[in-house]
């Protein structure tokens, strides 16, 4: 199984990005997928997850701005990111939490290989 994310890049404050994190293998089924992010010299904190059930997670430094979302028959999660703010410059992770897969028993968690989101004017 791997987490193929895109779609950071450098942005005005205000401005809008829309990442996208797309899950393949022999996948059978997805618990949980979600975006962290890491600044430099920070911890990597949770910034939205989602449930295969489509319940949404948001932490609240990014609630009212951004929204998760996920196509489960695709296994690809999306974050919208809008009003971005330079305190919303980092790294940031796909995670896919619980994978069931034909090729192993039992479960496991992936993470993609982070896109560089940069608010700057």
């Amino acid at each position: 199984v791997q987490l193929q994310a895109s779609g950071g890049g450098l942005v005005q404050p205000g401005g809008s990005l829309r990442l996208s994190c797309a899950a393949s293998g022999s996948i059978v089924s997805i618990s949980a997928m979600g975006w962290y992010c890491q600044a430099p010299g920070k911890q990597r904190e949770l910034v939205a997850a989602i449930t295969s059930g489509l319940k949404t997670n948001y932490a609240d430094f990014v609630k009212g701005r951004f929204t998760i979302s996920r196509d489960n028959v695709k296994n690809t999660v999306y974050l919208q990111m809008n009003s971005l703010k330079p305190e919303d410059t980092a790294v940031y992770y796909c995670n896919a939490y619980r994978v069931y897969s034909a090729d192993y028993i039992g479960q496991r968690d992936y993470w993609g290989q982070g896109t560089q989101v940069t608010v700057s004017s």
